[in-house]
Parts: C-alpha cells; structure tokens; sequence
C-alpha cells in the first residue's frame, strides 16, 4: 500500500453520534473509514426501547441546532430532509413547581408573558435583556469554540485576547449568577438555570458562558424527529451505508495497541487486529485510557479535572391513560433547587426533592403509544456511580419520591395507571456505554474544575489518537457531540496534509 493510501486509513472506535459524524465527515475527504461498535445498533447513547406499542427514546429527546446534522448529509451532496423529518416543537417547555404555578416558555419573551397568567411587562422586559446577553455569548463562542474547535482555555485567550475573553465571557460570574443579573422573577431564574442539564452540571458551579445556551435553543429552535429521535441514527447510519463507511457492529473494540509513541492497531474482543493510521475514538477519554490502553494512575491523575458530569434514574412509563395538562417537554421543579443540585453534585446523595424532566412525546406524534395511552419518560439527575454504590433499595425509593411528586405536582394517580415500566441506573448506562462512573452528559462544566471546557479531542500521549463525544469539547448534547466529530476531520486533515 502507497504511503498516501495508507495514512488515510482510519479506525473509528464506537459509532455513536461523534463517531459517526466522524466517520462521515472523513469518508467525504475520500479517506477509507471503519467504524467498530460493540452493541448491536448504532446511536450510542440515542437509543431506543419499543414494547407493547410504546416506543422510548432512551438517550436524547431534544434536537436543537440542526444544522451541525445537516451538514454531514451536505458534505455528501445529499440533503437531510430526504432521510429525516424533523418538526418545531412548541411551547418549548411546560414548567411546574410545588405552589401550582405553570408557565409555558417560548423563544419569544412577549409571547411568554402573555401566555402565562401572572407574568408582567417588567419579567418580558427582563427576558429580553437576558437574551440580548445570552446572544453576546454565542457570537462570542462561535468562532473560537464552535467553528475553530480550540480545545484549551490559553488558546481562547491568544485568540480572543486576555481583556477580552475576562470581560466578554463573564468569567468572574457563575451561570446561575448571569441568571439573577438580568432576571428577578424566581420562577423564570429556575427555568433559565435549567437550561444546565443539556450538559449535565449545577448552575451554581458552571461558568456563566454557559447562558449561551438559551440562545441556542430559542434561535435555531427546538426541534422533533418524527417517529422518534432514533431516527436520526438510522439516517446517519443508511448515509453511511450509501457512502462506503465500513460499519461493524456487534464489534467491540478490547484495546488499543500502541507502538514507538504511536497507535498502531485496535484489537478486537475476538482478538483480531484492525490496522490503522489515524484512530477515533467515541468511548470517553478516561474509560478509554483505562479500559484500551491501560494507563498508569499517575497518568491518569492529569485527567482529574475532567470530573465526569451526573448521570439520572432513567424511567420509562407506558400509561393507559393520557395525561393532556403534559407538554411534549416538561420540568417539575424542586422546591428548593440549590439543595437539589448540592444534593447532586457535592453531597452526592440521592436527592430529596430533585427537579424532573418529563418527556410526552405523545403530544407530537401520535405513533410513539397507543390509541389513548402515553409513553413518559422521566428523568431526575443524580450523582455519577460513586466508589460506594447506591442501593436497589436506595433506588428504588428514589423512584417512590419520583412518581410520589408526579402525583402531587399535576399527574393523579399515576401508578395506577402504569402498564408497562423500564428502569435505568447509572450501572445499566455504565454497562451499555462504558461512559465515566456512569455519567449521562461526559465531562461536568465547573469553573473551579476546568472553566467549563471538556477534554482536548487530540490525546496528549498519542498523536495519532483522536476523542469525540460528550467528554471532549465542545460538550455534551447531541449537536455538540455531532460538532466534536466535525472538528476531528479538521484536525486529522491538517495533520496528515503531506503525508
């Protein structure tokens, strides 16, 4: 095999949405690509349950920035809406807290304010203050962070500039302290921190630059795959067919061989030995080190501050019965959300009150249950696995609190009502994906940690060794997963420029 020929020969480890993207961005620059996944179905964490007539999206249920997907389907010639449809999903969320209150929330903060009974001009004035800011944000992260991909704090300030970056990026205050600059109505401050769970962190710990993220949302939409969000990996997966990207699933990756500084080889868990000359890799940074190339601990303790991000106790219900007063997307919000996220995130306790996000797809499309009936999806946020587990029992009563506040807070008699019910624990998300100490959303955004920022996409040890997904930046979330992907072909292009 020629030099040239042979320097395009990547392996691909994992087809999640980072590997896949990946995958397809390379194989557009003509470069020979095989990807290796060990479950059976493509996706990663975009996942799907269908039993009884109800079908549940395991992993995401929220598209936002479509565009990032679109363009692995332009690269090709092709266009997304020939294998997908996706459709606006409106209000955005339904919120509801302990008092009775409700407030629907849409991009438009007039709209907001009069469609909810007990909102004034001051809150639409607040919102709109708050989303001039939230917009400065994102322009302000785009280029840099977005577009170039720049993976470290001290390459955003030689980019951005040292007075710039501290004074643009609202560097000396938390999210939740951007939050109450603009905004003084507590419930609206509740919603808007919660905005923090597409990537799995505490408000009060995440840098504000993270208010990007209402902008993101409220400009390019939020949007609904028709016939489930696992849609999408099914397009991403006939797309990958259709352009000779080798898929192989029920192929797992056991280790990584490296040689003289290099990584030369994936071995199979049936022992044989994928060659390569560029490796991706869609399993987390630390699980990846640890698990394919068995790093030392003192190696390993360079990665500390890529703590992982919380994970949840996933549940899945199938009711006889339609709860009409549920949204497509819904927060039941704790009564004391500081507590909840302290709970979480520094006590690491299971949460007394947590806030609930409730997914009705239902309300959209009409295919994902039966005639009269609704699939629920609910999902409270707790601690990542820690060295002293949780028990089924500790869960178990957790999901008590879970449907005991769903019944008090605006769905009756639940339980009653339930026909058909899947559980999911950090072990079972660990055990599926192999993610760090079973965490959700990867890497958690903290200040103090790691200003936010994930792990770099080029390993540090080995320069043919490239990471994609939640654990490496730009984040969590599926646009920034499909984003990571995206920015390796970058960096792999103009690595091997002249090879």
């Amino acid at each position: 095999m020629k030099r040239d020929e042979a320097s395009r020969r990547v392996v691909v480890i994992g087809a999640g949405l980072g590997g896949l993207s990946a995958a397809l961005s390379l194989a557009a620059d003509g470069y020979e690509v095989e990807v290796f996944e060990k479950n059976d179905r493509p996706g990663g964490k975009l996942n799907v349950l269908q039993t009884r007539g109800f079908s549940f999206d395991l992993g995401p249920s929220i598209l936002t920035l479509p565009q990032y997907f679109e363009r692995l389907f332009e690269r090709h010639g092709r266009r997304m809406a020939d294998y997908v449809t996706i459709r606006t999903v409106t209000p955005h969320w339904r919120n509801f807290f302990e008092d009775g209150t409700r407030i629907d929330l849409f991009p438009d903060p007039e709209e907001t304010v009069s469609r909810n009974t007990g909102l004034s001009s001051d809150d639409a004035s607040d919102l709109k203050a708050f989303l001039a800011y939230s917009k400065r944000l994102y322009d302000r992260a785009e280029p840099a962070y977005f577009d170039r991909g720049l993976d470290t704090l001290w390459r955003m300030v030689r980019f951005y500039g040292l007075s710039a970056t501290l004074r643009d990026f609202d560097v000396f205050s938390s999210m939740d302290g951007g939050v109450r600059r603009h905004v003084r109505n507590g419930y609206l401050r509740s919603i808007l921190n919660y905005f923090i769970k597409y990537v799995g962190s505490s408000p009060y710990d995440a840098p504000a630059v993270l208010n990007l993220l209402p902008h993101a949302q409220f400009a390019y939409g939020l949007w609904y795959v028709d016939g489930g969000m696992y849609g999408l990996a099914r397009a991403l997966e006939r797309l990958a067919n259709e352009v000779g990207v080798r898929m192989h699933l029920g192929a797992e990756v056991a280790g990584l061989i490296p040689s003289d500084g290099r990584v030369t080889a994936a071995e199979l868990a049936d022992g044989t030995r994928i060659e390569g000359a560029q490796f991706v890799c869609n399993m987390e940074v630390i699980p990846a080190y640890t698990r394919l190339l068995g790093e030392s601990q003192a190696f390993l303790r360079t990665l500390r501050r890529f703590e992982p991000a919380c994970s949840g106790l996933v549940l899945h219900l199938g009711t006889d019965r339609e709860y009409p007063q549920l949204a497509h997307h819904n927060f039941f919000f704790s009564r004391d959300p500081k507590k909840h996220f302290a709970d979480v995130f520094h006590r690491r306790v299971l949460p007394e009150d947590p806030t609930l996000y409730v997914v009705a797809p239902a309300r959209t499309d009409r295919s994902q249950a039966p005639d009269g009936c609704e699939n629920i999806k609910v999902l409270p946020h707790i601690p990542h696995l820690q060295d002293r587990r949780f028990t089924a029992e500790q869960y178990g009563s957790l999901r008590e609190r879970v449907l005991d506040k769903l019944e008090r807070m605006g769905l009756p008699d639940l339980r009653r009502h339930i026909v058909v019910e899947d559980m999911w624990t950090p072990e079972d998300i660990e055990r599926r994906y192999y993610s760090n100490r079973g965490a959700i959303y990867g890497v958690v955004a903290d200040r103090w940690k790691n200003m936010g920022l994930k792990a770099p996409k080029k390993s540090t040890k080995y320069p043919n060794l490239y990471f994609v997904g939640g654990s490496v930046n730009p984040g969590g979330g599926m646009p920034m997963v499909v984003l990571s992907g995206q920015q390796v072909r970058d960096l792999i292009i103009s690595e091997t420029k002249g090879m």
